[in-house]
Parts: structure tokens; sequence; C-alpha cells
């Protein structure tokens, strides 16, 4: 019996409740590489960069590799079989059997694969989502998937692709949730999701994407952005705060210098900021109270200077608090520690020399390695003095104007485990942890 989605729900909505992956369709060996195999990956892999370089037409002009014998129920079945006809064959380990059953005209039976009534026309059926999480599939992208056009979801965590990802993917207009999470894929952050208007969850987690984020990305009516744990490298964009996002992780990269002013400016939907392990160098800014939706807030392992400003008292719905490892000197806002909902406070490996007693009523709260007078566990005093004084002030810069950014041409390193994410629940798990 075929897989669908019914009707009268709304597809994005329907594509946030969680698919359980389909077991293996077969117990069979599993999938290896063999010199057959790897020639035939290196011929997909240069038609790939043909495709990206030169693109293709329409889409008749893959009829030739649909067998004739096959009947489909409507065009759009047809394009689908042609696009996991040319995924299989870029998939070159395969060790689950996922895509034993991807043959025939049957595309809605594929494993992993999920049909639903087309949004334009709610009388044929057509591919509406990609589910293969877990599955440890080694490959690639082909840019074929740019015939999936009804596709709302495409979650592919925790696997082994590699490569980039195709510039076809701007053919995906109803794509509300991009999953990517935990694979292979390297070289600049992937321009082609800003072209999705349909997008509201991205996840670039656990890969080796590298080089500067866009400006272009917190224009975006983004609801979720996490693209943690790669290779970025530049200064956060000073339109951060332009984002109307409820969770944003940039942890685990090489982010440098300022905190941008624009952050304050995310008050009214920010509920997560992870920040943790960059590299970044100024002053907390008093206005960091207007962020009032915030549950964590987390700058750990960065070179945060001067005090913790007492504004963050006012943050009541604050219950993950993390300014550890950081160069942070005066005494601890009483407020702080006060916080009705505050389940965890660490400021540890700073420079602090006043802890009010309320903090020490916490039941989980780290105070090590700071200059607490009378408490164990603190720096000796060959670590004396405090920091430097604080870098220039950066969070007196104005907030930009808004801009319409354009998008350009196209052209693993792992720290532990993040703090738990208690924000926008989403179909797709985060990524095991790597040890």
């Amino acid at each position: 019996m075929k897989k669908r989605v019914s009707s009268n729900i709304f597809l994005p909505i329907f594509f946030n409740i969680v698919f359980t992956l389909i077991s293996p369709a077969s117990s069979h060996a599993t999938t290896t590489l063999t010199d057959h195999s790897q020639a035939s990956f290196i011929k997909q892999r240069q038609l790939l960069d043909y495709r990206e370089q030169f693109g293709y037409g329409s889409d008749d002009q893959f009829d030739d590799s649909v067998p004739s014998q096959l009947v489909f129920d409507n065009p759009r079945l047809k394009s689908a079989y042609i696009a996991f006809q040319a995924w299989k064959q870029a998939i070159i380990s395969d060790p689950l059997n996922l895509t034993l059953n991807w043959v025939g005209s049957d595309v809605c039976n594929y494993t992993g694969v999920f049909c639903s009534p087309a949004l334009d026309d709610p009388s044929i059926e057509t591919v509406a989502g990609i589910d293969l999480n877990h599955g440890d599939l080694a490959g690639y992208l082909p840019e074929e998937l740019g015939l999936l056009t009804d596709i709302a979801l495409f979650h592919i965590n925790s696997n082994r692709f590699c490569g980039t990802l195709p510039w076809s993917f701007q053919k995906l207009k109803l794509l509300f949730e991009l999953d990517l999470s935990n694979n292979r894929f390297v070289g600049k952050f992937p321009y082609v999701v800003l072209r999705l208007p349909s997008l509201k969850f991205l996840d670039l987690r656990f890969n080796e994407f590298e080089g500067k984020i866009p400006k272009a990305l917190f224009e975006k009516d983004l609801d979720a952005i996490f693209i943690n744990h790669n290779r970025f490298a530049s200064q956060l964009p000073d339109n951060i705060g332009n984002s109307p996002v409820s969770v944003i992780v940039l942890a685990n990269n090489k982010f440098h210098g300022c905190l941008p002013m624009s952050i304050v400016n995310m008050s009214k939907t920010l509920n997560e900021l992870i920040l943790t392990n960059n590299g970044l160098r100024s002053c907390f800014p008093q206005e960091i109270g207007l962020l009032k939706n915030l549950t964590v807030l987390d700058v750990s392992n960065n070179k945060l200077v001067g005090q913790l400003p007492d504004s963050i008292g006012e943050l009541v719905n604050l219950e993950q608090l993390n300014v550890a490892h950081n160069m942070l000197s005066g005494s601890i806002p009483e407020r702080i520690c006060s916080l009705p909902n505050l389940q965890n406070f660490s400021f540890d490996y700073n420079f602090f020399t006043g802890e009010p007693p309320v903090c020490l009523d916490l039941e989980i709260f780290d105070d090590s390695r700071n200059c607490f007078t009378g408490r164990p566990l603190q720096r000796s005093r060959l670590q004396y003095p405090p920091p430097p004084p604080s870098p220039p002030p950066c969070w007196q810069q104005s907030p930009p104007t808004p801009v319409q950014p354009s998008i350009p041409t196209p052209s693993p390193t792992y720290n532990g485990p993040l703090p738990p994410f208690k924000g926008v629940e989403y179909a797709s798990p985060p990524p095991p942890p790597l040890y």
C-alpha cells in the first residue's frame, strides 16, 4: 500500500511530524566498492561537474534513461524515478540496503520516500519528502535531485555524503526543512539554500563547510539555523539581528571579532543563542537584557572581556547560562543567580572576584578557576592580574539598516556535545555525538 499524506493538512506542517526510518527491505550482503563501481562513480562525478557548470535544459532529456515498459501515474512520478535512479547510481556504499527496493515505477514505495497529493493539484500524487537519516550511505547528491520539485522535507543526516550541494536545488521551491547534518560536505557556504523561498529549518551541522557566512542568510525568514561544527571563519555579519530565528547555533567554528550589536534586535523571537568555542572578543552589552525570550545563552570558550551586565537578571525565562572559559572579570550580579528558571550557571575559568551568596544556593553552578577569596579551586596568585583592558566597544555601533543582499555566484573538528536544545522541535533529530 502506498504511503500517502492527507490532502487536508498543510504540507509543511505535516512534515514536522517525526518520520520513522523504514527498515531495510532485505538482509542481503552489504554493498561494497569494486573497480566497476569506482569507475561508475568517477563517470557520474564528471557528469555532475559538467551539468553544474553548464546547466541542463528540459527534463525530457532524461527520458532515454527510463525503460519504455515502465508506466507512471503522472509525469511528476516519472521525474522522481529519474531523480532516484541517478541518486542510486551516485551512492557507492549502502550497508543497510536502503536503496535495494529503488526499482520500478512505484517510487512512493521506495524506502525513505514519502508521497502526498500535490499542493497545486490534489488529484495527483507526488513525492513530498525524503528521510534517509542514519543510513550510513556514502556518495554524493546528483543534480537530478532538482527534479523533485514538490518535496517539502529533505533529511539525510548521519550519512557519509560528500561533495557540494547541487545548484539544481534552487528548483525546490516548496522545501521547508533541509537537514544535511553529520555528513562530509565541503566547500563554501551552500549559497543555493538562499534561493529556497519556503525554507524554515536549515541544518548544516557536523560537516566541513568553510569560509565566510553570507549576510543574506540572516535576511531569510528562517526559524532555526544550525551551522555549528564546521570550519566557517570570519567575523559575524553585522546584520545577524535581522534574522527572525528562534534558535541559532554557531558553535565550534572559527568566528572571530566582536559580537554584533544587532543581536539585541532579536528580542521578539530568539529562544536559544549558542556561540561557544569560537574566537569572539568583545564585552557584553547592557542591552542583552532585551532578549526576554532567551532560555539558553552559551558564549563559553571565547575571549569575552569586561563584566557581566546586571541586565542579564532581566532574562526571566533563562534556564541555561554558560560564560565559562572567557576573560570576564568583576563581580557576578546577584540578580543573575536569582533568576526564577535558571537551572545551570557555569562561569569557571574567568577572572571574577565577587560572588554573591545567592549563587551558592544554585543546584548546578561552577565557579572554579576564578579569583574568589576563600573558595576552593581558584587561580593562583601567579595568574593575576586579571586580563587586559576591554577591546574597542564594538557593541556601541548602531544596528545596521536592513538591506536586500545579493546572492553571489557559486564559485572535522568536534569538541564535545552541545547543551540540549530546548526550543523548536523538528522532525529530524540532532546527529549523535562523535567521540
